[in-house]
């Protein structure tokens, strides 16, 4: 156990120096890779907002299924309860269907009309929330086929942008990632093999009294981790930032705007996994970087 201890208080300490000796070329890395974690990061959240506000959009989205004539809504509401997308119902009778037209029309006597048309033109309606957007167009394929159903409304070309915007944004996060990825990555190599250089004395000595090149360069792969935990640790403060400011302006809002404020907060599993996110990403971005800049090096 001592000797374990003493082995990592050697590599800890060997860390350490390395990131102090490094100077600027350390911040060029960490740099490099909070921006890299900085935009990642931003992506990841705004897609995770988008994503939870076109789901309470999608709520919101009703499909509206209108009976044959002399078919009651009572009859269908227990087959479209059972539906696994659907989130709720309203049902909306000829009745308080054709009360509500007349009164729009200024129509002060009701049956009056009513009896001037012989009878109630309208049928039963039942609005249909969906469970989001994506489940609108399946559902409204299967309220169509039930016995009864006359014809199914809803907001098509509405419900296919939002898919389409979801798509959109998922690839140029996507995009971003791997550019900025590869980026980091060719960053820290460059700097780990910078530091490696300035230092080739006292690894020839090393070399000379035995040292296994694992035991060498293992600081260096340590270095390049740091890197990537501090660009991640900085990535986080600055989103975490920007969200809070985000907040603060839209606090005092309209109420549309608080809705769309409601849908952009993030679940609290979503803020505790953020952080952890890009805190693993950036020290495996660092110790691809450090691993590509030694391998050379151990290999000599």
């Amino acid at each position: 156990m001592f000797k374990f201890l003493t082995k990592l208080d050697y590599l800890l300490k060997e860390t350490f120096l390395g990131l102090l000796r490094g100077g600027w070329m350390n911040w060029a890395a960490v740099s490099t890779v909070t921006v890299l974690l900085f935009l990642f990061g931003l992506s990841l959240q705004t897609s995770w907002q988008v994503e939870k506000l076109l789901n309470q959009f999608g709520s919101q989205l009703e499909v509206s299924v209108y009976l044959d004539a002399g078919r009651t809504a009572q009859t269908l509401e227990p087959f479209v309860a059972q539906m696994p997308d659907v989130v709720g119902m309203e049902v909306i009778t000829k009745e308080q269907a054709w009360t509500k037209l007349v009164k729009e029309l200024g129509i002060s006597d009701i049956e009056g009309a009513t009896q001037q048309l012989g009878e109630n033109p309208l049928v039963d309606e039942i609005k249909v929330k969906a469970r989001n957007s994506q489940a609108v167009p399946i559902l409204a394929t299967q309220l169509a086929k039930l016995q009864g159903v006359e014809r199914v409304q809803y907001i098509d070309e509405a419900v296919k942008r939002i898919a389409q915007l979801h798509r959109g944004l998922n690839w140029i996060t996507l995009t971003i990632t791997i550019i900025l990825t590869l980026t980091a990555i060719a960053v820290t190599t460059t700097t780990i093999r910078l530091i490696v250089m300035a230092r080739r004395r006292e690894i020839e000595i090393m070399q000379l009294v035995g040292a296994t090149s694992a035991w060498i360069y293992l600081p260096f792969i340590l270095q390049g981790i740091a890197f990537g935990l501090f660009g991640g640790a900085i990535a986080w403060s600055f989103i975490s930032v920007i969200q809070q400011f985000i907040g603060k302006l839209l606090s005092n809002q309209p109420e549309f705007i608080q809705f769309i404020t409601n849908g952009l907060q993030l679940t609290h599993t979503q803020i505790l996994l953020l952080p952890l996110i890009l805190l693993s990403f950036g020290a495996i971005v660092g110790l691809m970087g450090s691993l590509f800049a030694v391998r050379r090096f151990a290999k000599s």
